[in-house]
């Protein structure tokens, strides 16, 4: 029985799981900052119920899981940007205000490249753990972002590109 037989959780992290494991867990809690401003910034009801759902059944939830193992294997953690107040959208110049549908954009930008990451992250991973974590990630926000997908067209928000009617 060699060291990376038995039980997935005993084995050691190589240093592309720690790196992308630390890299991960450092981005989402950015990525929640980013979700706190932009839940100032939206004035549609909906959009604020799927922003605040996204950050605490998906994302927090990712970061939790990835700084769990981080902290079982003896990781140092990355550091936390600090959270955001909640404002009124109304106290936001017109200006330097995110609208709805640009809002709606980059989340799903976020998401696309989570996923994107979470596959190579999968790919690399030696410790099946990590590796079925990571794809619990790509599984949980692809159904986001096919909440999100659906939310931007009830709303009018999606621009396709040109369609091919013929």
């Amino acid at each position: 029985m060699g060291i990376l037989s038995g039980n997935p959780q005993d084995e050691p992290l190589h240093a592309g799981e720690v790196f992308h494991l630390w890299t991960h867990l450092f981005e989402t809690k950015s990525f929640l900052v980013t979700l706190q401003i932009m839940l100032n910034h939206t004035g549609d009801h909906d959009l604020k119920t799927f922003i605040g759902d996204l950050t605490e059944n998906c994302i927090t939830q990712e970061g939790q899981q990835s700084e769990a193992i981080l902290k079982e294997n003896g990781i140092r953690l990355p550091p936390a940007p600090p959270d955001r107040p909640k404002v009124q959208i109304e106290d936001i110049p017109a200006g330097a205000r995110f609208n709805d549908p640009e809002i709606a954009l980059a989340i799903g930008r976020e998401l696309k490249l989570g996923k994107l990451m979470g596959t190579y992250i999968t790919g690399i991973a030696i410790r099946e753990d990590v590796a079925q974590m990571f794809n619990d990630f790509n599984t949980q926000r692809a159904e986001y972002e096919d909440k999100l997908l659906k939310l931007t067209k009830e709303k009018g928000w999606l621009t396709p590109p040109p369609l091919n009617l013929k």
